[in-house]
């Protein structure tokens, strides 16, 4: 959670939500080797998270900091991460404001309209704390590089 600078008020929790050998074993071939690799499908497989245990979590996380539709989803491809709010934590989807702020969006526009921009670069290990500050991080370069202000 950061404020309007960027400067961060807290982080979040980081919760590995128990999913059945079948759910686990019906992922791609990228998704078994890449959450293999990061040790996520172990986790997942020894965790006792419910998925709505930690909807109430992220809930009681978030309304420390701001109130209901106040803040917009941020991040990297967002709007997959709200897809996936919408299905499986409908309450900490509707509790955010209707607008996304998609980090993706500025790099595609970095991309095309200042070219010579070099491109952040992003170490991604596709774990989500790492990866939400990564993206903070990323939004930050652009703000630096992109806009005057």
């Amino acid at each position: 959670m950061t404020d309007g600078q960027l400067q961060i008020l807290g982080e979040g929790p980081v919760l590995s939500i128990y999913q059945p050998p079948e759910v686990l074993g019906a992922m791609d071939d990228w998704n078994k080797k890449q959450h293999a690799k990061s040790g996520l499908s172990e986790r997942v497989r020894q965790s006792s998270w419910t998925v709505a245990a930690a909807e109430r979590m992220s809930l009681d996380f978030v309304r420390r900091f701001v109130a209901p539709s106040a803040s917009p989803m941020c991040g990297n491809s967002v709007c997959q991460d709200r897809r996936f709010l919408h299905r499986l934590m409908p309450e900490l989807e509707r509790f955010f404001h209707y607008r996304n702020l998609n980090v993706s969006t500025l790099k595609e526009l970095a991309r095309r309209w200042a070219p010579e921009l070099k491109p952040y670069d992003k170490d991604s290990n596709h774990r989500a704390l790492e990866d939400v500050l990564a993206s903070i991080d990323e939004l930050a370069y652009y703000r630096q590089h992109l806009f005057k202000l």
